[in-house]
């Protein structure tokens, strides 16, 4: 019996990197899991039977999930499959970097709707559920860039650093009902996002890294999982930096 067992887990952005270790590891403690993508179905399909593979249970969730009505939507099929929700992982997420210089209004809009919108729109969507058993657990996936601020970052590092505000806000609104609200800043992480980088970034960036290296998206998966524990029940309102050193 895992930690998890008889809860249900919505994870956005599930299909690949952070998103995708999450789904599965919070699957392996016993969750059955949703797993959102927006435009991956092969991929959250492979997320869906790796955890079925293991023995746990899992569905996909297709929708853009700075949509009100598609997290809407979202929510009562997997509430209609499982029952219930318990905990949220508000991971989605994209990049659309350069200086604010060159920045378009449509990049800017598109990292602040994907990134910190989708947080509103999910939280408020699944936290009547919550409030209604008395339970719940809301883990946010902020980024170091979100405390430090990041060149060639204004739209990322705005919508990360919002969360964070955001987190704190819903801790403090839904603590008298048993509902913690954390965040979590991962650094550097492998993940598709950075393997792009060329060989000479890497190194530079590492250099910046007191351990040294990037951390893995498994990592940043296990920390979330225990915020989504009872062995986390007096943490809220926290942000968790998981980044090798990097911020402190």
């Amino acid at each position: 019996m895992g930690e998890l067992q008889d809860h249900v887990a919505l994870v956005t952005g599930a299909s690949r990197g952070i998103g995708r270790a999450t789904a599965i590891r919070l699957a392996e403690a016993g969750a059955r899991v949703g797993v959102n993508y927006n435009s991956s179905p092969n991929a959250a399909a492979e997320v869906v039977e790796t955890i079925r593979s293991r023995g746990g249970q899992a569905i996909t969730l297709p929708g853009d999930v700075s949509s009100p009505e598609a997290v809407q939507a979202m929510v009562a099929s997997l509430v209609e499959s499982f029952g219930k929700i318990d905990i949220l992982v508000n991971n989605a997420g994209i990049i659309r970097d350069t200086l604010l210089l060159r920045m378009s209004e449509a990049d800017w809009d598109a990292v602040l709707n994907t990134n910190l919108k989708s947080a509103f729109t999910c939280t408020k969507a699944v936290v009547r559920y919550m409030m209604k058993q008395r339970w719940g657990r809301i883990v946010n996936v902020s980024s170091v860039s979100g405390i430090l601020g990041n060149p060639g970052q204004a739209n990322y590092s705005s919508a990360k650093a919002g969360l964070i505000a955001f987190t704190k806000t819903v801790a403090r609104e839904f603590a008298s009902r048993g509902i913690t609200a954390n965040a979590v800043a991962p650094g550097f992480i492998a993940t598709d996002i950075t393997s792009g980088l060329s060989r000479d970034t890497k190194d530079s960036l590492i250099k910046q890294i007191p351990l040294e290296r990037f951390g893995k998206a498994e990592e940043v998966a296990e920390l979330i999982a225990f915020l989504a524990s009872d062995r986390a029940a007096y943490i809220t309102g926290q942000v968790i930096p998981i980044d090798g050193g990097l911020a402190m």
